[in-house]
């Protein structure tokens, strides 16, 4: 099959499901989560997806958690998987207005008195809550509305699914970037004079070859990325670390926590560090809602007794 052939298909399949999913956008949140908990029954009960994942994640995360305690987190979070599903549809065609009774951005003034000193800033965050709300950042900015709010993204291999994701992350001014690319539109950006804040979720598992620095992280010794700590310090951001907090099932708060504002006077490794201490703390207070279905421990630390060597020669 030629090139303009799959491109042909692969464009209608990504308008049937378009249209599909904006059709189901415009139901209410309270049809939406109604259909959430219909999910929820075949996703946990009847199609088990990654229980085992998420059971070893939880018992190995939490060993002072009694056996009911992790059920309850357990069942928890499948609630909060399947909110966070119809919630990231409802981005398709939910106002500006109505988002903004769903989602409570604090300290976003700090961040607009850095771009008064010609500052950007940089937001790093988790797998926690619904982190695609976080999209519609830009409609908090009340004296900087054109600046560049955007996300640096993994392309996914399915290109109907990619340009979805693109297009529900795109619904609100929010602008998604390749993390191939980001440095250099970043450097574009500074060029242009054009004020801009990038959020970075940075507690994915990296490929092997680009583990620079193992932490301690929720009972386990965890490989983590650094490229996006390496990024701030060249662009000298304000480096905002973002605790979300699900307050009740459609409400959240989003806190912008300033972690520096002077990154490249930051010890190696520093930023990334007092991140992931940051994260622990907000997965703990609500662990629920965190992404335990990933299976971020898959891989185990061989240089363990020589990893700081390891770590100087890497970086």
């Amino acid at each position: 099959m030629g090139n303009k052939s799959q491109s042909y298909i692969s464009n209608i399949g990504y308008r049937l499901a378009y249209g599909a999913l904006y059709v189901l956008s415009l139901l209410p949140f309270k049809c939406l989560y109604m259909l959430s908990d219909c999910f929820y029954v075949i996703v946990y009960h009847v199609v088990k997806y990654r229980r085992k994942v998420v059971w070893r994640n939880l018992t190995t995360s939490f060993p002072d958690k009694s056996h009911d305690e992790l059920k309850s987190i357990e069942r928890r979070f499948y609630h909060c998987m399947c909110d966070y599903v119809v919630e990231t549809i409802k981005l398709l065609s939910i106002s500006d207005e109505d988002i903004l009774k769903h989602i409570e951005f604090r300290n976003v003034e700090q961040m607009e008195t850095y771009f008064d000193q010609g500052k950007d800033c940089a937001a790093i965050l988790g797998h926690l809550c619904n982190w695609e709300w976080l999209s519609t950042t830009g409609l908090a900015f009340h004296r900087y509305p054109d600046a560049v709010m955007g996300l640096i993204y993994h392309p996914l291999r399915s290109h109907v699914t990619d340009r979805l994701m693109r297009s529900i992350r795109q619904s609100k001014q929010g602008v998604c970037i390749p993390k191939k690319d980001i440095l250099r539109y970043l450097v574009t950006y500074k060029r242009e004079n054009r004020r801009n804040l990038f959020g970075y979720i940075a507690d994915q598992t990296p490929k092997t070859e680009n583990i620079h620095l193992w932490l301690p992280f929720l009972n386990h010794d965890t490989p983590v990325f650094t490229g996006a700590e390496r990024i701030m310090q060249k662009m000298d951001n304000a480096v905002f670390y973002v605790d979300m907090r699900r307050e009740r099932r459609g409400k959240y708060t989003c806190t912008f926590i300033l972690i520096t504002d002077t990154p490249a006077q930051c010890g190696q490794n520093e930023i990334t560090k007092r991140f992931f201490v940051m994260l622990e703390e907000s997965i703990r207070n609500q662990p629920e809602c965190y992404l335990w279905s990933h299976n971020r421990w898959k891989r185990a630390n061989l240089n363990k007794d020589d990893n700081n060597s390891i770590d100087q020669n890497k970086n």
